[in-house]
């Protein structure tokens, strides 16, 4: 059976993406081909990979990228992890594509103490992965 593909957007493909890629392949990659882009690439953000790898996740080998038409239209699920993506998503040209807005605010944004920037990103990581946990569950 192939897998289905789920394609998780963000504005920069630096954490939120990061993170529900990371949770998706580790809980559902026996039945999902992964992936996450965004509408640019800005690296992967270092405090992100650490708040995975708190998780047992490793993130640390995942490349940043922009969206790729073909694979944008190859998804069974396109799900939109931020505002500015949702809005500025590519045009779907494949009708039987599901997209889905899931919205978690950016921690890359967190201002503060190192510790409270922290916090901010475990805050985002932890949602995501309530999320991604249902989802696999649930199938939704």
């Amino acid at each position: 059976m192939e897998k289905e593909l789920i394609y998780f957007l963000c504005t920069g493909n630096s954490c939120r993406s990061q993170m529900a890629d990371g949770f998706m392949n580790a809980f559902g990659g026996h039945r999902y081909e992964v992936r996450s882009a965004g509408l640019e690439a800005h690296g992967l953000n270092p405090r992100a990979v650490a708040v995975m790898a708190e998780t047992g996740v490793d993130i640390s080998a995942n490349l940043s990228e922009t969206i790729d038409p073909d694979t944008l239209n190859r998804a069974a699920y396109i799900i939109t992890l931020c505002g500015h993506a949702d809005e500025h998503c590519p045009a779907i040209s494949n009708p039987d594509v599901i997209k889905w807005h899931w919205g978690f605010d950016d921690p890359a944004k967190a201002t503060g103490t190192e510790e409270e920037i922290m916090d901010q990103f475990r805050s985002v990581r932890d949602a995501i992965k309530t999320r991604i946990e249902a989802f696999v569950r649930d199938g939704q």
